[in-house]
């Protein structure tokens, strides 16, 4: 990469790409989501969502690039660690908080690579960008503050007063077999050897 102006094309891929991956991710997280209010945040995130991945075509095509051709490696691990976690979770409280910390690291990540690609487009002079860019940080931003209100007045409130689940226990092993050699070795401790018989005439 040998100029800004490369470097502010290859973001723009860049978030075109994590845009795309997280429009995939938001009905899962929405799903599992058992709050309603936090199932109606992923669901209309996910329709902003749309309308970002449309500007971010608008600004390639300004640009005169192809926005894709790249895969975000940071966003496809944010999402990899989501589906880690979400898998075997059932709907609840619990899973309701840990749901709003993983939506936060793909909304910081978001918020952090617009940030970046606006400081690039001012020093560029590419001024059309930069209100496109704008929106979507600004809806980027809003969201995430909404994460953060629900943690705080509802859900992280209720995970903390939710009983705990005892853990499932191992179902017993069935004592093994006694081998044959086994058998005379206790025998042999116990000074019961077991003696040949012996013939009288």
């Amino acid at each position: 990469m040998s100029s800004m102006q490369e470097l502010f094309e290859d973001c723009v891929k860049d978030i075109y790409s994590a845009e795309k991956q997280l429009a995939k991710a938001l009905p899962k997280l929405a799903k599992t989501a058992k709050n309603p209010r936090l199932k109606e945040a992923f669901t209309t995130h996910l329709e902003e969502t749309n309308i970002q991945i449309k500007r971010i075509e608008e600004c390639a095509k300004a640009l005169g690039i192809k926005p894709t051709g790249m895969v975000c490696k940071g966003m496809q691990g944010l999402i990899e660690e989501a589906n880690e976690h979400i898998g075997e979770e059932k709907p609840g409280p619990v899973t309701d908080a840990m749901l709003i910390g993983l939506a936060q690291k793909n909304e910081h990540y978001e918020i952090a690579s617009y940030g970046t690609m606006l400081e690039y487009a001012k020093c560029l002079g590419i001024y059309d960008q930069v209100q496109p860019l704008k929106e979507n940080m600004s809806e980027e931003e809003k969201t995430d503050k909404l994460l953060t209100e629900l943690a705080e007045t509802e859900i992280n409130p209720a995970a903390a007063q939710a009983p705990a689940e005892e853990p499932k226990k191992a179902p017993a092993k069935k004592p093994a077999a006694k081998s044959a050699s086994a058998s005379k070795s206790t025998a042999s401790k116990s000074g019961g050897a077991v003696k040949s018989k012996v013939s009288v005439r």
